[in-house]
């Protein structure tokens, strides 16, 4: 059996990856098991699945499942240091990484330490920190494998094949819900339309993303760490049927695609099961329905995140931890209702020009560039703030 810790298991890619679990039961053994503060879902987690360690956010959440469930014989550990100690426990052969935004970065970057095969849902670990995290990966002997739907399909595509035999990789977007918006109606999203996505049901944080079309600019830059291609050779189309999950264009001019149901249980599964395939109880796609598949170019002037993602992956050097972190401290102030929708992007560029891009030696700069960022932004969204209210 195959020991399985899982990083963020509470969200949706952790429910759907036990979700995997139960359909296999037999190949898997849950390790460990690491949430934020939803301790009523980890309750139910820890009851059905045994694990032999469980990390939660803060001593109040710890306090709060222990008065729902016997925690005599699950050691439970607090923190970051305690996501950490689930992501590299000795039982475990594969980790799942699917906290979301840089807290997943260091439980992570840890597991691959350890020598753990890594199912990768946190992008904003290879943003961050891509460099650090592929040599780690290959000094240790470490898998990482994308959970990701677009990565997951160009790394079936490429299927092995050398990054010099691609003439380019193309990542396939759905456009978010507010892909046919003006640019006026747009300075009126309000949260609740922008996390009414089309297509994926998601998180928060990522329907956020995928609707500023950041999400597609941080695929952008994992992809070039995930499979050692340059930035002038990733491209981007609008495809918002996202049946065509991603596409690989090679030197010769062939083009393989990987087209798949919406259903994220497929590149979970592929993740776990690889180099396997495992036969799987979801439908597959049927092509004697009436199917359309449009493409189209994004737009970067409506959508300006996409635009600086490829700034910070050509600038290179810490710019992407400083683009991730103000994107991250900027979403969380528009679903408080504090910034409005282009201040997003608005927020990230101010930032991003404030910063003096460096060199990552290790993993301690990348958290520096990141704390740096965040406090850069809390400022820039009051200035921007202040100057719409006064001008």
């Amino acid at each position: 059996m195959k020991g399985l810790s899982i990083l963020g298991s509470t969200g949706s890619v952790g429910a759907n990856v036990l979700r995997i679990v139960d359909a296999f039961r037999d190949r898997f053994e849950v390790i460990g098991l690491a949430a934020g503060s939803n301790v009523e879902r980890l309750a139910e987690q820890i009851a059905r699945y045994r694990p032999r360690i469980v990390s939660v956010a803060t001593r109040d959440a710890r306090e709060r499942l222990a008065r729902l469930v016997d925690l005599a014989s699950t050691p439970v550990v607090v923190g970051e240091n305690g996501m950490a100690e689930v992501s590299t426990h000795s039982a475990s052969r594969l980790v799942v990484a699917s906290v979301v935004g840089a807290a997943g970065l260091v439980p992570t970057y840890r597991a691959v330490e350890a020598g753990k095969d890594i199912a990768l849902a946190n992008k904003e670990t290879l943003v961050m920190a891509g460099e650090l995290m592929v040599t780690q990966a290959a000094a240790r002997g470490c898998r990482l494998l994308p959970i990701d739907s677009e990565h997951c399909a160009l790394h079936q595509c490429l299927d092995g094949r050398a990054p010099d035999s691609v003439r380019r990789l193309v990542l396939t977007a759905s456009g978010g819900p507010f892909r046919t918006h003006q640019r006026e109606r747009l300075a009126r999203a309000t949260p609740e339309e922008a996390l009414n996505h089309p297509t994926w049901s998601m998180g928060r944080k990522i329907t956020i993303d995928s609707a500023t079309l950041m999400n597609k600019g941080l695929e952008v830059i994992e992809a070039r760490w995930l499979f050692g291609v340059p930035a002038e050779r990733l491209s981007v189309v609008i495809h918002p049927q996202s049946i065509v999950h991603s596409m690989v264009e090679f030197i010769d001019g062939t083009i393989l695609a990987q087209l798949g149901v919406t259903d994220m249980r497929l590149p979970i599964q592929y993740a776990l099961s690889y180099p396997e395939r495992w036969e799987a109880a979801i439908p597959g796609l049927d092509f004697t329905r009436a199917m359309r598949l449009d493409f189209d170019v994004p737009d970067h002037e409506r959508f300006p995140c996409l635009s600086l993602a490829y700034r910070a992956l050509h600038r290179g050097g810490s710019l992407a931890a400083v683009l991730n972190a103000a994107n991250e401290e900027a979403v969380a102030c528009f679903l408080d209702g504090g910034l409005s929708f282009p201040g997003i992007a608005e927020t990230i560029a101010a930032v991003m020009d404030d910063h003096s891009s460096g060199g990552l030696g290790d993993l301690a700069d990348v958290l520096d560039a990141d704390r740096w960022a965040r406090r850069r932004a809390r400022e820039r969204m009051k200035q921007i703030t202040a100057t719409r209210i006064y001008t």
